[in-house]
């Protein structure tokens, strides 16, 4: 038996392969998932599921399908307006990936998700450890500087090649200390 939270709304999961399976599986508008017989209410039973890659997901043998089913995407698939066609990501406003209430969740292009992700305290703290490593590094801030006004001059003779084989590493390497990627507090 499920006790309903205030202001919760139940509907059944339809996916590819559900009407094969022995139990009937739903999702709340709160994040919850359980599974039931007949009734949600009256012999269901809530899941906790697994995590995969930080998301609640559910690992559901079904016939001629993959077996992992995101909580969060279900969710938005059923309480959540796509804004756009071109929406076909799910993101957590809060960025906390466990946190799958409705409101939490929102549909977003990639760009969308490319953004919020910047905006994460996780990606923040992360940059903020980065720009403060001193250990582990191939180059140091002056390597860098002589490499920046090198590819800053439009009459550079050497090519990226060269200049990654002078320094050892890669050509990418100094796209993204050109871009600001790496490096960009110098």
């Amino acid at each position: 038996m499920i006790k309903k939270h205030a202001g919760e709304t139940w509907k059944a999961l339809q996916f590819s392969g559900w009407r094969e399976l022995r139990k009937k599986y739903a999702v709340s508008s709160q994040g919850r998932v359980a599974s039931y017989n007949s009734d949600i209410l009256e012999d269901g039973k809530l899941l906790n599921g697994s995590l995969t890659t930080g998301y609640r997901s559910l690992n559901l043998h079904r016939p001629n399908s993959k077996g992992t089913i995101y909580i969060h995407r279900e969710v938005a698939k059923i309480f959540c307006k796509k804004a756009s066609p071109k929406s076909r990501f799910v993101i957590h406003v809060n960025h906390n990936k466990l946190d799958n209430r409705s409101s939490n969740l929102k549909w977003a292009t990639s760009d969308e998700v490319a953004k919020h992700q910047q905006k994460s305290p996780a990606k923040i703290a992360y940059k903020k450890v980065q720009a403060s490593r001193t250990v582990g590094l191939k180059l140091n801030a002056v390597q860098v500087k002589s490499i920046k006004k090198m590819l800053e001059n439009p009459k550079r003779k050497v090519t990226y090649r060269q200049l990654a084989g002078k320094y050892g590493v890669s050509e990418m390497t100094l796209y993204r200390i050109r871009s600001g990627e790496n490096w960009g507090r110098i």
